[in-house]
């Protein structure tokens, strides 16, 4: 069964306002801003809020009943800021957390509260964590969305039991349907300030009198009409958690957490024939902080000892100062792993494993450009007849040429040499790159290669397998002819 869980912070603005200045606590004061050339109040204090000032009343009617008020301007979308703060640290408590602007957040808390040791335990450890934090809340869980928003900012009591949401709603005033104005103002000039008043009239004539919004927001708190709300961060399909009945201070326990969920993350995607290509690791600090640490991988892997392998030195990266509450795993990228992948991990593949697990760490403690990966494509121009391969485990699709000599390390732009050569298509008998002259023993070319047409104009080159009297090989070519003017020489790549 869906359960729902409705926050709502009747004080958000002008508490966190406190947060800043501890001394605002004691003192009536508003949070206002200029709208139509007036100063209209937007959130007031608890203590303003016992005087009878609310928002949306004009400052200038405030002050003159009550002179002592103090005022704050507004930030524009402040409250926006601190709802999706708010919400990125109640996923701890679940992963599914939306906002509910102005000033509320709703969660789903299906098969999260026994965690807790159920929904009033579950409901007291998020009330004492925003008590902590400054926050006034009231929180109620029910079946509905709209059920749970009611009770919350209506009710006394905080937990409607399942499938009864009919009694629970017929006993709140029609505010708690979240109701425009105009409507509501409809039904209290014909008596109908609470729900049981006329929750029991037919649809069809509350539809006609007061439009369709009524009916379908009684719908909708009753579970009979669908409501979607969307989470300020998506759900990974691949996801562990692991709560903490003490705060974990050590990387010995950070570490033990880490085994934990990669162990049961892994034993799902086994069970599922797929491998993880990146996953993060993040920890929910008691102060509200969250940190993360990820990794990635050149073959889907489920293997729980290479991955903790990544993972390991980037643990003392994380900072736990009091300790954290929550761990959670995700793998936002996987990928099926075939017979052929999954070979990879077995024994009889060593040297293919330690080659593939080795890679990962590499990229793991540096970043994933330290390593390349060439392969050939169709082309007969140097340049364009090989690519780097993305991802580092990309297929190859065309075979290196094995016909003709090439260098293992191509230049990816050719520097030019000054060349002494005998007319017109011997090698070169010597040749100076970077103020060194090297002396040609032995060569063997010249092999032509012409433009290819249908992408570029250009001069052909004449290539030359060259090695100097030290035994270092080189590729040169000549760019064009030799006519009126000397034709440029090249050196494009290193042989081994």
């Amino acid at each position: 069964m869906t359960r729902y869980a409705s926050i709502w912070f009747p004080f958000l603005l002008s508490e966190h306002a406190i947060r800043k200045q501890p001394e605002l606590r004691e003192v009536p004061f508003v949070l206002a801003s200029r709208k139509k050339g007036r100063m209209v109040i937007d959130a007031s204090s608890k203590l303003a809020t016992q005087k009878g000032i609310f928002s949306g009343m004009v400052l200038a009617d405030c002050k003159a009943l009550f002179p002592e008020l103090e005022m704050l301007e507004s930030e524009p979308g402040k409250n926006e800021k601190l709802l999706l703060a708010l919400a990125e640290w109640c996923i701890r408590y679940t992963p599914f957390v939306a906002t509910d602007f102005p000033d509320g957040l709703l969660l789903d808390t299906s098969g999260c509260t026994h965690l807790w040791g159920g929904e009033s335990a579950y409901i007291e450890t998020i009330k004492e964590k925003m008590k902590s934090f400054g926050y006034t809340v009231s929180i109620a869980i029910a079946d509905t969305i709209g059920m749970a928003w009611g009770i919350a900012r209506y009710s006394p009591q905080n937990i409607v039991p399942e499938k009864k949401q009919y009694e629970a709603l017929k006993s709140l005033p029609a505010n708690a349907l979240r109701l425009n104005p105009i409507i509501l103002s409809k039904l209290k000039k014909l008596g109908l300030k609470r729900i049981d008043s006329f929750i029991g009239m037919p649809r069809e004539s509350l539809r006609r009198r007061f439009g369709p919004e009524l009916p379908l927001r009684i719908g909708q708190a009753l579970g009979q009409e669908l409501e979607l709300i969307v989470p300020i961060k998506p759900v990974e399909p691949y996801m562990e958690r692991l709560y903490c009945l003490e705060p974990i201070s050590t990387a010995t326990g950070i570490t033990i957490a880490l085994e934990q969920l990669l162990q049961t993350l892994c034993t799902r995607l086994e069970s599922e024939g797929l491998g993880l290509r990146k996953a993060t690791f993040s920890a929910y600090r008691i102060d509200g902080d969250i940190q993360q640490i990820e990794i990635g991988t050149g073959h889907p892997s489920r293997n729980t000892v290479h991955l903790f392998k990544l993972f390991e030195h980037k643990i003392a990266t994380l900072e736990p100062s009091l300790g954290f509450e929550l761990f959670v795993l995700e793998a936002p990228t996987t990928e099926p792993v075939s017979e052929e992948q999954a070979v990879i991990w077995n024994a009889l593949n060593q040297n293919d494993k330690k080659i593939a697990e080795l890679i990962d760490r590499i990229t793991a403690r540096k970043n994933t450009n330290v390593i390349s990966r060439f392969l050939a494509t169709e082309h007969y121009w140097p340049e364009r007849s090989v690519k780097e391969a993305e991802p580092l485990w990309e297929k190859a699709t065309v075979e290196f040429r094995s016909d003709l000599p090439r260098p293992i390390h191509l230049l990816s732009k050719p520097e030019i040499v000054q060349v002494t050569a005998v007319l017109p298509d011997n090698p070169p008998l010597f040749f100076r790159y970077k103020g060194k002259i090297h002396t040609v023993s032995k060569s063997d070319g010249p092999e032509r290669i012409e433009q290819e047409w249908w992408i570029s104009d250009g001069l052909y080159r004449d290539y030359y397998c060259v090695e100097d009297t030290e035994g270092a090989r080189y590729w040169l070519f000549r760019s064009g002819p030799y006519e009126k003017e000397q034709p440029q020489w090249f050196l494009h790549g290193f042989f081994a």
